[in-house]
């Protein structure tokens, strides 16, 4: 793959300000941000980050575009988010591959992540027309009453580098058609897919003569974060990340009575019982413990396995493990791609020191990749280990592919240890006992934002709301009602 054709191609320089007000890219003069792909330790280009200067000039241009685009019908709002949905098809291929590269999923699912994109925009467009209230009966004489929505205003996006793109269109293109303009900070460690991003955007924007502050851009370190978490010109601050992140963003926000949507850490298990289809059981643990290299907020973590079948699902598993490929992850023969960075190689080193010190056994013991092919350092082989669920280890998330299994005795018991830990995204249980299955679902059941049945707990889609409860921050972004999150209610 030829990055620097591709780059050329979305519109975007090896050296970028990162920062931008449509198509206006403001002069920083911020400290220097290096994209490195962790595919092979190759540096991708150079950001100049946001400056306090530059954020000031993005949130004023931003507020003064909110006043016009407010006043542009709904439908109209959606028109230009079908626009953009249309732009991203065309450049679907090479921003898939952009994504696969400076972040080190699969290309496949890179293009993925653009076609969550062009979904969501797809769906906004619908919901713009159908942005609705309701009517409800006065106590008083000839006197009705009725509830509706308004736009908030300057929404702020804080994204994270596992999924660089298609977090941001969820927010964007649901704040669009409420009538909301975007700010966004996404992650440093994934700076270009952001560029991108904006060029296409852009673009929209210049083609329809609308405001420039409609969509801006602030690159930067933690510093632009905080930026607009204590903004009071942010009504709205949407963050992804971790749940220790999410605390300081919830915080700081409700300090000054902002409303936040926080999608935090995920500790995500999947129950297999004696009803349950193994097969169709183990690809889903497989690609759900494993894909994006366990840097999903809904990678399966946890498996919490009926006594009677644990010895014969962990032998499959382990032989499941033995047929992973890893390596470059625009090579689709690989199933598996190399971790962000080096510091998450730690984190991920560090946890395996943890699973022994703490009492628990690994089956798949794992370990760094060297040699040919694995130059960038960030490549490492899958864990499964033998753990209890109290152990300290398997109540934090870590990022990384590392699964842990357990047994069960009963359905209720698999459920209590499915709900013990602090965060609550998503929740799967593989069986074709529908009594189980009902027993899962039920207000007893699990306590995540997402509960699936005979599916893991990996993805979502975009017709429903996404989000968890717990530590995970109780936020809900994309489909179904979320867009209320982005409006004003008013009686």
């Amino acid at each position: 793959m030829n990055i620097q054709s591709i780059l050329s191609s979305l519109g975007v320089e090896s050296k970028n300000s990162g920062a931008a007000i449509g198509a206006k890219w403001l002069t920083t003069n911020g400290n220097t941000i290096s994209s490195f792909s962790p595919v092979d330790g190759n540096l991708i280009g150079e950001v100049t980050a946001a400056t306090e200067k530059d954020y000031e000039d993005c949130i004023r241009s931003a507020q003064e575009a909110f006043l016009d685009w407010r006043m542009v019908p709904a439908p109209q709002r959606g028109e230009i988010v079908r626009q953009f949905g249309d732009a991203l098809r065309a450049k679907k291929e090479d921003l898939g591959a952009l994504v696969s590269y400076e972040m080190g999923k699969s290309y496949q699912e890179g293009l993925g992540e653009v076609q969550e994109m062009i979904d969501i925009c797809d769906f906004a467009v619908g919901l713009s027309r159908q942005l609705s209230g309701i009517t409800l009966h006065s106590e008083r004489t000839q006197h009705r009453m009725y509830e509706q929505y308004h736009p908030l205003g300057v929404v702020g996006i804080i994204s994270a580098f596992n999924f660089p793109v298609a977090v941001w269109a969820w927010n964007a293109a649901i704040a669009w058609v409420c009538g909301n303009v975007c700010i966004w900070k996404p992650s440093e460690k994934t700076p270009f897919c952001a560029i991108a991003c904006q060029k296409i955007m852009s673009n929209v924007i210049k083609k329809n003569n609308l405001p420039e502050g409609l969509s801006c851009l602030v690159n930067g370190f933690a510093d632009v974060g905080e930026m607009i978490t204590s903004c009071d010109d942010v009504p709205l601050v949407s963050a992804t990340g971790s749940t220790e992140m999410g605390r300081k963003v919830g915080k700081k926000v409700a300090e000054r009575f902002g409303k936040t949507i926080l999608e935090l850490g995920g500790n995500n298990a999947m129950i297999i019982t004696p009803e349950a289809d193994i097969n169709i059981a183990i690809v889903g643990v497989v690609f759900g413990a494993i894909g994006t290299a366990g840097q999903r907020c809904t990678t399966t973590r946890r498996l919490i396995i009926h006594e009677s079948i644990y010895d014969d699902v962990k032998a499959k598993l382990v032989s499941a493990y033995k047929q992973i490929k890893i390596g470059n992850p625009l090579d689709e023969n690989n199933h598996m791609g190399p971790l962000i960075d080096k510091d998450s190689v730690n984190c991920y080193l560090n946890a395996i020191e943890k699973i022994v010190d703490d009492g628990g056994k690994l089956v798949v013991p794992g370990g760094v990749i060297n040699g040919a092919g694995y130059d960038s350092g960030c490549y490492v082989k899958p864990v499964i280990a033998e753990a209890t669920n109290d152990l300290n280890i398997v109540q934090t998330e870590t990022f990384a592919p590392i699964l842990y299994i357990m047994k069960y005795s009963n359905i209720s018991e698999a459920i209590e240890i499915q709900n013990g830990v602090p965060q609550g995204l998503s929740s799967s249980i593989m069986t074709n006992n529908l009594r189980e299955a009902e027993a899962f679902l039920a207000h007893s059941g699990s306590d995540c934002g997402i509960a699936n049945v005979n599916i893991g707990t990996s993805g979502a889609e975009i017709g429903g709301a996404f989000g968890g409860e717990k530590e995970t921050g109780g936020g809900r972004e994309s489909g179904s009602d979320a867009w209320k999150a982005y409006m004003r209610r008013q009686t």
